[in-house]
């Protein structure tokens, strides 16, 4: 039996045998096929998948960036761990327990620069009894000792040298002292210092030494005491005081001298090395170091039973947490829109290439094509081009944005990798499924639970406001806007083909041939009629929720701006103000030559004193600010600063003698303790000023807060019974002042001032205390607490021989010691320089200007994948007489009134969400001061994002039109149309 094989035609001899047909490569063919639309592909996702990897690692690189400044502003003392122990007279175990401290670093978070500091002090500084020395106010300046490890190597000896040991039990402590308190005490080198009171007991200390410190900013000085110079502290008797060290061998005398001696140790963090998103987790182990099992061990291992540890880091953590969760809101509200705009454009683009691919599909199914061979053939077209470019796109973003942290990053760009990879595959998978009948009721009930979500979100917002510090970000906050701007689309969505169709209607009336025909096509397009399929909901979605995140985002970075100026605005009492030390007035030259200065719309003088008190109260005497000032300049700068407006005539009169009542405005923080009609203001000297109620104002500019008890006085009567009152101590103005042009008036008319003020010895503070809401720098001079000025703060331990300016500022400037210049313009770009606003900022028009781009490109693949119909009309109108120009005004007209539409649809929308989520949102940490909260809705930004938009995407579609449509357009005039 033969089988089929011994059937065959024998091949003929030297015939060559024929090839085995194997079917084309369907992933290389399609690829081939489409080179176009792969490289679009593969851009697209390289693209969303570089801003996923990117947005989060800005996110974190820009809290951390704002973590460290918050930090490095407090100084050292703030960024450190401090042990204190009782003293046991050897330095050989300081430097051990200082070894055992720093051998054992945290976990989230090590040790830095300079190391251990550490010695010891005495707890008590001694008055000094030897004559020919600088008392001011009749105070004899006081001397401390202590042992500073390492001084020598921070300092040098410029008189004399380093103490060497003990002296003798009886002979005086040999010790050395900074030049700088030297010079400003009058002691000089060999002075033997008598400590104690005068007339009694008294312990001697020999200068054998001066030196200088090399770098006054290391932050090996911080917690120094008075170190490098000498402080003035008191208020209001100033009393002068110095540290002296001591050579190790002199442990045990210090006890002579300062009574008690304490060991120490500072062990500086690291700042710069902390992480804000593990900031939790360091505070609870910096905690632990304070007190719990880590405090017990380290005094076990060190043999300090008593080892106490303290940290102001725990504080500054907790301030730094709750900034970062008040700001985080408003800076994850852009990157969320760009999420959701970008998630919108893959799902248009994977509805576009299902739609450019239908017949394909078809033909696959027709021919028995089954459902899971065909997903695995488009899964490896995705493959080969979204992968790569993912990759790609992924490893840059790592690159070029460098945090520790990758985890988010690598989560969101494998997040979009899928969304690009399976929408076109998922979207063609319906092509074997049984198809429905359109339901319009199914769309219906679709859009009403939208709607009753972003209700939902909107009121419980309203409600309960932000959430509260410790919960993170508040993600319905974030929501509540992109889920307005989804329901606005839905709403557009609904009401585009009404409106397109009545402008339709309208240009059908009018001449001219090109608006009707572009705007009814619009109108059939916005309808799914004339045998189109329905339109895609994606790019009027990812249009309205591009405007309306960028249009939010834009107000709330708007009224940031305007309120930071108005809080600025509000500290300094005007657009410049001038301050004098205590005792001090202005002179009348340089008043005049200040209200002749370009930009000033308004100058007054006011004399401010804070020392007076309120007699004839129900409370007794009430020490309160008593204000002189010229009614009508002053009721005119308090209505342009927006603080304490009153009517000018409630000054007038008070003329008519020596000893008449003078008119006076009463705080009303002052209400509750007012009683009967007569009362009298006694001033610092004595004086007595007898005053009546003329009315109650809630806050006035020259002192920042509410709750500030003050009197304002009206200058012509008041100077004409105390001609002293006539000599103000304050200069303020309204206007585009040049703050170094006022400076050099300062510098050039300032009068002389008295020794203590000339070294900085000057009690009052320079301008009245202001509240600004923000935390200042410790390290920076500023006020520790709000509330304070930062002169006033200062002036309790002032350098004695401070510098004229600053970190050696410009001459420019500088100003007299003792004078103070603010303006609104600097103080307003000091609240803006903090790194968490310039994130939040950046962020936000990163975002948009993603936005935006994702817009475009969502109208430009529609406008693609309309490209053909829309040439083979052009090209038959072509032969009928078109004009190319009237060509693209066609374009115009039929692709613009969706761009309009959801333009103008998503700037209502912005207004609106800002309208109904405005109060939940406080903007005190993003302005950089205290705030009321809420948000106002604002056009003009809101407007210049919907025209930018609709600019972009008007350039963009002509760009197409003349790129891409004339090659269509003559293909078509060649070919004929053959669909």
């Amino acid at each position: 039996m033969t089988t089929p094989a011994d059937t065959r035609t024998p091949r003929p001899a030297g015939a060559r045998p024929t090839a085995v047909h194997r079917p084309a490569p369907w992933v290389r063919t399609r690829l081939r096929s489409g080179r176009l639309a792969a490289l679009l592909v593969a851009a697209l996702a390289f693209g969303t998948v570089l801003l996923a990897a990117a947005f989060p690692r800005a996110l974190d690189r820009g809290t951390d960036d704002a973590l460290h400044r918050f930090l490095q502003d407090r100084g050292p003392s703030w960024n450190s761990l401090v042990a204190t122990a009782a003293h046991r007279n050897d330095a050989a175990d300081l430097d051990e327990v200082a070894r055992r401290l720093a051998a054992r670093p945290g976990i989230t978070f090590h040790y830095g620069e300079p190391g251990p500091v550490y010695g010891a002090r005495g707890d008590k500084p001694r008055p000094l009894a030897n004559h020919g020395y600088a008392r001011p106010d009749g105070v004899p300046p006081k001397v401390g000792l202590m042992y500073l490890h390492g001084i020598t190597d921070r300092a040098t000896v410029v008189a004399g040298g380093w103490p060497a040991d003990a002296g003798g039990q009886d002979g005086p402590i040999p010790v050395a002292l900074s030049r700088n308190a030297a010079d400003s005490i009058g002691i000089r080198l060999g002075d033997v210092l008598l400590g104690g009171e005068e007339g009694g007991d008294t312990v001697r200390a020999k200068v054998v030494g001066l030196y200088t410190v090399n770098d006054p900013h290391d932050p090996y000085w911080a917690d120094a005491g008075c170190l490098d110079r000498a402080c003035a502290q008191g208020n209001p008797h100033v009393t002068l005081v110095a540290d002296g060290v001591v050579a190790a061998g002199a442990l045990d005398r210090i006890a002579e001298w300062g009574v008690h001696t304490t060991d120490f140790w500072r062990l500086p963090v690291d700042s710069g090395a902390l992480h804000a998103r593990s900031l939790p987790e360091t505070g609870r182990e910096i905690a632990g170091y304070l007190s719990g099992p880590t405090a017990v061990a380290l005094a076990a291992h060190t043999g300090r039973d008593d080892l106490s540890i303290t940290s102001q880091l725990p504080t500054a953590f907790k301030q730094a947490t709750a900034r970062q969760n008040a700001a985080a809101p408003l800076a994850a509200i852009g990157p969320a829109g760009l999420a959701g705009v970008g998630a919108l454009v893959l799902f248009l683009a994977a509805g576009l290439a299902t739609d450019r691919r239908t017949a394909e599909l078809r033909l696959l199914q027709a021919r028995g094509g089954s459902r899971g061979g065909v997903l695995l053939r488009l899964l490896g077209e995705g493959a080969v081009t979204v992968l790569p470019a993912a990759a790609v796109a992924t490893a840059l973003a790592l690159k070029l944005v460098e945090t520790p942290r990758w985890t988010e990053a690598v989560l969101a760009a494998l997040a979009v990798t899928l969304v690009a990879l399976l929408g076109f595959p998922v979207r063609a998978a319906t092509f074997w499924s049984k198809p429905r009948r359109r339901n319009g009721g199914r769309r219906l009930v679709g859009e009403l639970l939208v709607l009753v979500a972003t209700a939902a979100a909107v009121l419980e917002v309203r409600r309960r406001g932000v959430a509260p510090d410790g919960q993170g970000l508040d993600l319905l906050l974030v929501a509540a806007p992109l889920l307005l701007a989804a329901t606005g689309g839905l709403v557009l969505a609904r009401l585009q083909p009404v409106v397109v169709g009545a402008l339709a209607r309208v240009a059908g009336r009018r001449p001219g041939l090109i608006g009707f025909l572009g705007l009814a096509r619009a109108a059939r397009a916005a309808r799914g009629s004339g045998g189109r399929a329905r339109p895609s909901l994606l790019p009027l979605l990812a249009m309205t929720l591009a405007v309306t995140t960028a249009g939010f985002g834009a107000t709330v970075l708007d009224a940031v701006d305007g309120a930071r100026l108005r809080a600025a605005r509000s500290v300094v009492g005007g657009d410049a103000a001038v301050g004098t030390p205590t005792g001090v007035s202005l002179p009348t030259q340089f008043t005049q030559a200040a209200a002749a200065m370009p930009g000033v719309r308004l100058a007054t003088s006011v004399w401010w004193e804070s020392e007076v008190f309120l007699l004839g109260s129900d409370a007794g005497p009430v020490r309160v600010s008593a204000l002189v000032v010229d009614p009508q300049a002053y009721a005119e700068l308090s209505r342009s600063v927006g603080r304490g407006a009153f009517d000018p005539a409630l000054l007038a009169g008070g003329a008519g003698g020596p000893d008449a009542p003078l008119p006076a405005l009463f705080s009303n923080a002052l209400g509750k303790q007012l009683g009967g009609d007569g009362y009298r203001l006694r001033l610092p000297n004595g004086w007595e000023l007898k005053a009546a109620v003329a009315g109650r104002i809630g806050a006035t500019p020259a002192l920042v807060g509410d709750d500030r008890k003050f009197v304002v006085l009206p200058s012509g009567p008041a100077v004409a019974q105390r001609s002293e009152l006539g000599q103000p101590n304050l200069w303020f103005a309204v206007g585009d002042i040049d703050e170094r042009q006022l400076k050099r008036l300062v510098r050039e008319l300032a009068p002389p001032v008295a020794w203590r003020v000339a070294f900085g010895e000057h009690p009052g503070a320079v301008l009245p205390p202001v509240a600004t809401g923000v935390e200042p720098s410790p390290a920076s001079g500023a006020a520790s607490a709000p509330g304070t000025s930062a002169s006033a703060s200062a002036s309790t331990s002032a350098p004695a021989s401070a510098p004229t300016s600053a970190d050696g500022a410009a001459e420019a400037d500088a100003v007299p010691n003792g004078f103070q210049v603010r303006t609104s313009a600097t103080l307003a770009a000091e609240f803006a320089a903090d790194p968490l606003q310039r994130s939040a900022g950046r962020l936000f028009w990163a975002a948009v200007i993603g936005a935006a781009g994702f817009a475009l490109l969502a109208v430009l693949l529609t406008l693609v994948r309309t490209a053909p119909e829309r040439a083979a009309l052009l090209a038959r109108l072509r032969t009928m007489g078109l004009r190319p120009r009237q060509g693209l005004a066609l374009i115009l007209a039929e692709t613009v009134p969706q761009t309009l539409v959801a333009a103008v649809g998503g700037g209502l929308v912005a207004l609106a969400a800002t309208a109904l989520l405005g109060p939940a949102f406080d903007l005190s940490v993003l302005v950089g001061a205290e705030v009321p909260p809420g948000l106002q809705p604002a056009v003009l930004p809101v407007l210049r994002q919907v025209l930018g938009l609709v600019a972009l995407i008007t350039v963009g579609v002509l760009a197409e039109a003349l790129i891409a449509g004339r090659r269509h357009i003559a293909t078509e005039l060649r070919v004929g149309d053959q669909r």
